[in-house]
């Protein structure tokens, strides 16, 4: 595999786990958000039981849980993959002084 080879991959790579990052918040909005319409569907007939309803631990409790692993996810993706490069890179070195001796 030469040079040019292996930097396509390590830029396809990274685009696929941006890609895979922004579907997970796109996701997650959509999703949460329908639930939480389904969640307050019935109290919206009148303003102030809906504004209550939407401040229950049971509302939001969906958004909290996802939303850290939402963070998780961010972290991996933004952090994770330099790791993940220095890695690589460094077993290639490992074959590569294997290889020459």
């Amino acid at each position: 595999m030469n040079n040019q080879e292996l930097k396509y991959l390590r830029a396809k790579n990274k685009v696929e786990r941006t890609k895979r990052f922004y579907n997970h918040v796109f996701v997650y909005f959509t999703i949460n958000i329908i639930i939480t319409l389904i969640k307050v569907w019935n109290d919206m007939g009148d303003w102030s039981a809906l504004k209550s309803e939407l401040a229950t631990i049971n509302v939001w409790s969906i958004w909290a849980v996802w939303g850290a692993f939402l963070i998780i996810h961010f972290f991996v993706y933004k952090f994770g993959s330099e790791w993940e490069e220095r890695k690589i890179e460094a077993y290639m070195k490992q074959e590569f002084n294997k290889n020459n001796f």
